[in-house]
């Protein structure tokens, strides 16, 4: 999520980051701001190494080590920019807007697989939906050693020849993998009623806060606190889960409390089943009761797993024994086990889900298996789609981008842009999950015929980023999807932060807009295309290497319109994202307020779990109160985040979804939670047909035209135009004032209607060159002025002979005047 809730324990960490990024921006003198404009034909600036190695890991792996994405960046010197109609980047009309193909056949590389899966056993992934083949593969088996044993000749009569036994393979360090899934806690699919204590100290601290990784508010006494907390600090106080069905219980996962102000965790514990709640068995061990091993720390999920004669009940408690010294008893829980068929069927209403009817590989994809599914796609829709690579993070895995359209690698004349980014925090790894599932379900239903699809391909370019933090999520994915806690692999390699990694434009833009204030000149206040500040793009800026490689990505594709996909909450965010004064939080509206609004509406009406009125929140925000919606910087402050760059840097609008309040869902969930927001996924595509559309022409030449601006009367944002003189302008249905501008061209208005059909109103425009422009024209080719021409320039010259008269005569009259009445 971007940043779905309060981190609690990370709040120091995340003063620590925030303190060496503005260390990096403090190089900027205070006296000017200097900032960079996009010029597509400069020369390209290569990632820098960082010199800073506090927030790297124990690896020394510097930038410079991998190949990394070239962002093209130049630098203008002045302070004047900010108030003046900076260019966009240079355009021709042969821009194909396209990146090279990138061959799935091809192995990965030898230094980055080495660098990247290490490979002994304990390095591989957790999985708990079956026994985990992919670990039991990971460990190479010892070869049968009597094999190179020679057959002895002859023995002393004392010595016995050794047995030697064959030894089995064994997964160093970890306990036997667990077959049945989570129950459900952390993903809410417990509901609260199924959630018992002996005691709670407040209804903040009560039984259903006990779900693994809750985060709490950051008032301290609230209602949304980070655990269950006993009211009583003995060793009979219990959590109590009640499964509704008789379920084979295999194991307990237990993490600490969620706090700024509190340090609360388990040390050890004990656990009961029971069918009736009244006669509770013990778990075994041996014929001891087990004891279980807690936390050391109170983020940590740590990972307890009963005996294979595992108990099948309806109940199970959790018994603390011993907890943190300096601390009380607290603690966040999920149960796995298995439900069992019950023949009575007492609650139908709690039959198993049947999830979806798709045929589609529902699972998590590490780096090579996501490698293989799109590759496959490719292979089963060669005709539609179309496989990129923007860059490379920094352990040296590509950034893979599925492009699908009915004419895969090029823009086509009229055809807007569509993307979808997941994966900037590497930990929430549904939004990855999802948009593999998507490129195999548009591929599936495209050969099928469904129309609805088959329109969308045709008329859209639609560009799948799965994996933006690629690093991270390698991270998680081999902690399992249970046990990566809340942060592990949501930041980069390096350490950072991605959705705050981008350059901080609303302070450019408000900056500038106080600056012509104060001069009572706002006629060269730019809105759009802002340029990106020099500090940014400095050998010391604290830049992500896959930060650059988006917007490099940005910079060469015109996109009209994306969702960056996050986890941990089930919320829609639109921009502005950052206050304006700095505030915690505070509503920051865009000048596109109203259609954002729309877009964050489409998404969260049509996703099946934000608009069930029944839902609880799922940590310390009730955002149904808001119908699921709201303005970024309303709910939390965020510097630099992705969709304010997007909406300030280019034409395209972005907005957050948080997907769901489990970052990390379990594999046996994912047909769910695709089901959840096919529909959502879909729809919100079909919204960058809505607005305006055309294509902006030379009058004589027929020629499009780059770079034009785009106005609409009353709202203070502007577009432009690209290579080929399209554009796509979004609007909500309604009649507006259109004013093209071009330099060399006389601007030209016209009234355009947006209807609300599903389809763009299309509003061409034929702009005629100035005189001056059609001279410079003819005198660089030699040529002779026409006698129009001439007599444009003759007309021209009396009128300002005629003004400058009038003014020296004006002038002459207010001096004789004052001469006459002193």
């Amino acid at each position: 999520m971007s940043e779905g809730t309060v981190m609690a324990q990370s709040l120091y960490f995340t003063f620590v980051l925030s303190c060496l990024i503005c260390g990096s921006y403090g190089l900027v003198s205070s006296g000017t701001t200097t900032v960079r404009s996009v010029d597509y034909n400069a020369t390209t600036v290569t990632p820098i190494e960082r010199r800073d190695s506090t927030t790297k890991p124990s690896t020394t792996q510097s930038n410079k080590s991998t190949n990394a994405p070239a962002v093209r960046l130049t630098s203008t010197t002045t302070s004047k920019v900010l108030t003046t109609t900076t260019r966009p980047p240079k355009t021709t009309t042969t821009a194909n807007y396209s990146f090279n193909t990138e061959d799935l056949n091809e192995g990965i590389d030898k230094k980055v697989e080495k660098r990247v899966w290490n490979k002994e056993p304990e390095d591989e992934p957790l999985e708990f939906a079956k026994w985990s083949t992919r670990s039991v593969k990971a460990v190479k088996k010892p070869k049968k050693i009597w094999k190179k044993v020679k057959k002895p000749k002859v023995l002393p009569k004392k010595r016995k020849p050794k047995v030697v036994k064959k030894s089995k393979p064994k997964i160093i360090g970890r306990p036997s993998l667990p077959e049945c899934p989570p129950l459900g806690l952390e993903s809410l699919r417990v509901k609260d009623p199924q959630l018992r204590a002996s005691s709670y100290k407040r209804r903040g601290l009560g039984p259903h806060r006990g779900r693994l990784n809750i985060q709490s508010g950051i008032e301290d006494g609230d209602i949304y606190d980070g655990a269950w907390c006993a009211q009583y600090e003995d060793k009979k106080q219990w959590l109590e889960v009640d499964a509704r069905r008789p379920t084979r219980f295999t194991g307990v996962i237990l993490q600490g409390r969620s706090s700024i102000w509190s340090w609360d965790f388990i040390l050890t514990y004990k656990v009961q089943f029971s069918n009736d709640t009244l006669v509770w068995q013990p778990a075994m061990n041996g014929t001891k009761e087990a004891v279980f091993e807690g936390n050391q720390d109170t983020e940590t999920p740590v990972l307890a797993l009963f005996n294979e004669s595992a108990t099948v009940a309806r109940y199970i408690r959790i018994n603390p024994q011993s907890w943190y010294e300096n601390g009380t008893i607290c603690l966040r829980a999920e149960v796995l086990g298995c439900t069992l068929p019950d023949p009575n069927n007492i609650y139908a209403w709690q039959q198993t889900e049947q999830g979806t009817k798709d045929k589609l590989d529902f699972r998590h994809h590490n780096y090579k298996e996501m490698r293989k599914l799109m590759k496959s796609v490719t292979e089963a829709c060669p005709d539609i789609t179309h496989i990129y690579s923007i860059g490379k993070s920094h352990m040296g895995l590509k950034m893979y981008v599925m492009e699908i359209s009915d004419h895969p690698g090029k823009h086509e004349l009229g055809e807007p842009e569509f993307r979808y980014v997941a994966g900037m925090h590497g930990n929430e790894a549904l939004g990855r999950e999802l948009l593999l599932n998507l490129m195999q379900y548009i591929c599936q239903e495209y050969k099928l015929g469904n129309q609805r699809i088959v329109r969308l391909v045709k008329e859209t370019r639609i560009h799948l980023l799965p994996s933006m933090n690629p690093d991270g999520y390698e991270m998680a994915f081999k902690k399992g999807s249970e046990l990566a806690g809340w942060a592990l692999g949501r930041y980069s390699y390096q350490g950072i932060d991605m959705n705050h990694n981008f350059a901080d434009l609303n302070k450019v833009m408000w900056d500038a807009i106080e600056f012509d204030f104060q001069n009572n000149d706002k006629s060269k206040l730019i809105n759009h295309y802002i340029p990106i500040p020099e500090y940014y793009t400095s050998e010391d800026a604290f830049v992500a290497l896959e930060t650059r490689a988006v917007i490099n990505w940005m910079q060469n594709i015109p996109f009209v319109l994306s969702a960056n996909l996050h986890g941990g909450e089930l919320v829609v965010t639109y921009p502005f994202d950052r206050t304006e004064d700095w505030a915690p939080h505070d509503d920051t509206p865009t000048p596109d307020n109203s259609f954002f609004r729309w877009l964050a509406t489409v998404y969260a009406s049509t996703n099946q779990v934000m608009s069930n009125p029944d839902r609880r929140p799922c940590h310390n925000e009730n955002f149904q109160r808001y119908n699921n919606i709201i303005n970024g910087a309303n709910w939390h402050t965020v510097q630099g985040s992705m969709n304010d760059f997007s909406y300030l840097h280019t034409n395209c609008f972005d907005v957050t979804v948080e997907l769901s309040c489990d970052k990390f869902p379990h594999a046996s969930e994912l047909p769910i939670e695709w089901e959840n927001n096919k529909e959502s996924l879909l729809i919100y595509m079909e919204q960058v047909h809505r607005g305006l559309k055309g294509v902006i022409r030379d009058k004589d030449t027929e020629a499009g035209i780059a770079d034009a601006i785009i106005k609409v009367d009353d709202i203070d944002h502007h577009i432009r135009s690209v290579a080929d003189g399209d554009y796509w302008r979004l609007l909500n249905p309604g009649e507006y004032e259109v004013t093209v501008s071009a330099e060399g061209y006389n601007p030209s208005t016209r009234m355009c209607r947006v209807m609300y059909e599903h389809y763009p109103t299309i509003c061409d425009f034929r702009l005629t060159k100035t005189p001056k422009q059609r001279l410079k024209e003819i005198l660089a080719k030699g040529g002779k002025l026409p006698k129009d021409l001439q007599l444009r320039l003759r007309q021209l010259r009396l009128r300002k002979l005629r003004a400058s008269t009038k003014a020296i005569n004006s002038r002459r009259a207010a001096a004789s005047r004052k001469a006459r009445g002193s």
